[in-house]
């Protein structure tokens, strides 16, 4: 047992020795391995200088010797918040707008500025009030898309040399002074009455239009159809005529002189104080004085037989 615990105090020291090797290789492993992800780079910094951009996957650095610096690459955003310009009317305005922005060069970004949302956010305001400040309060209010063009633009000539990309800018809200709210709502208001009156106006007009077009349709197809019906009368008339015509050229002179002595007759028994006479009177009573003669010489013939 003696002799025992005696190689076990003895070997002591060799076992914290490679204890401690163990705790210092891991220790050398965790800073000498990183793993770098899709959207992140590693600036190596070797006794303060850049040594080279790294990533993804995994990386072996020099521990205390090399300083890794993460950037993330994805696309960001700083919410500027409310800035108040003035316009170049004199008109204070509150806008607060977003920055949307993408790291492209890793060592830029880290070299060229110590804290890049701070910078931007400075950069953004003093263009904001300098863009502004060229615009009238109308088109400020309607020409937002300018607006953010002009802002993308100017802010994206600053940042590139920090290795980063202005992506896009959007104004969020811009909040007039509040007797200018109270105009525009006033402005509002009247131009929806005279939107509503126009409309009311079109369409009474497109009615009237439409009633007129209605009714000379109407007349044009009720005078389609007095025209259609005096020509389908005149050809009735037209037949019967030509009917009654035919009709007659049968008839005999006889029968025609009683049908006229029939007419007289009838006229005759008229209480009517007015009378016809015939122009052609003279040229009617012949045949009638024809055929009484005739009549005579057989009623005289027929005597003298007896």
């Amino acid at each position: 047992m003696t002799s025992l615990f005696q190689l076990s105090t003895d070997q002591l020291p060799t076992i914290l020795g490679v204890i401690i090797a163990v705790i210092i290789i891991l220790v050398f492993l965790s800073k000498a391995i990183k793993i770098v992800k899709e959207y992140e780079r590693i600036v190596v910094f070797r006794f303060g200088r850049v040594l080279a951009e790294k990533g993804p996957g995994l990386v072996l650095i020099y521990p205390f010797i090399d300083q890794p610096k993460k950037v993330d690459l994805r696309e960001r955003f700083i919410t500027i918040p409310h800035q108040t310009c003035i316009t170049k009317d004199n008109a204070p305005v509150d806008v607060d707008f977003i920055v949307y922005f993408k790291v492209f060069n890793a060592a830029d970004s880290v070299i060229q500025v110590q804290n890049f949302e701070g910078a931007a956010t400075g950069i953004a305001t003093t263009t904001l009030r300098a863009v502004v400040g060229d615009i009238i309060l109308d088109e400020v209010l309607a020409k937002r898309e300018n607006i953010n063009a002009i802002l993308r633009t100017k802010l994206d000539e600053v940042t590139s040399r920090w290795g980063v990309k202005i992506a896009n800018v959007e104004i969020r809200e811009i909040l007039p002074p509040k007797n200018v709210q109270d105009a525009m709502i006033l402005q509002m208001s009247a131009e929806r009455s005279r939107r509503a009156l126009v409309t009311e106006a079109d369409g009474k007009k497109t009615a009237s239009i439409t009633v007129a077009e209605g009714e000379k349709q109407s007349n044009i197809l009720r005078a389609e159809g007095e025209r259609q019906a005096a020509i389908l009368r005149a050809e009735g008339y037209a037949t019967a005529l030509q009917t009654i015509f035919n009709a007659a050229k049968g008839i005999d002179q006889k029968t025609m002189i009683l049908q006229y002595l029939d007419a007289l007759k009838t006229v005759g028994s008229s209480p009517s104080t007015k009378f016809i006479f015939p122009m052609e009177l003279t040229n009617l009573m012949t045949p009638i004085q024809k055929f009484l003669r005739n009549s005579e010489m057989k009623d005289s013939d027929s005597a003298g037989e007896q």
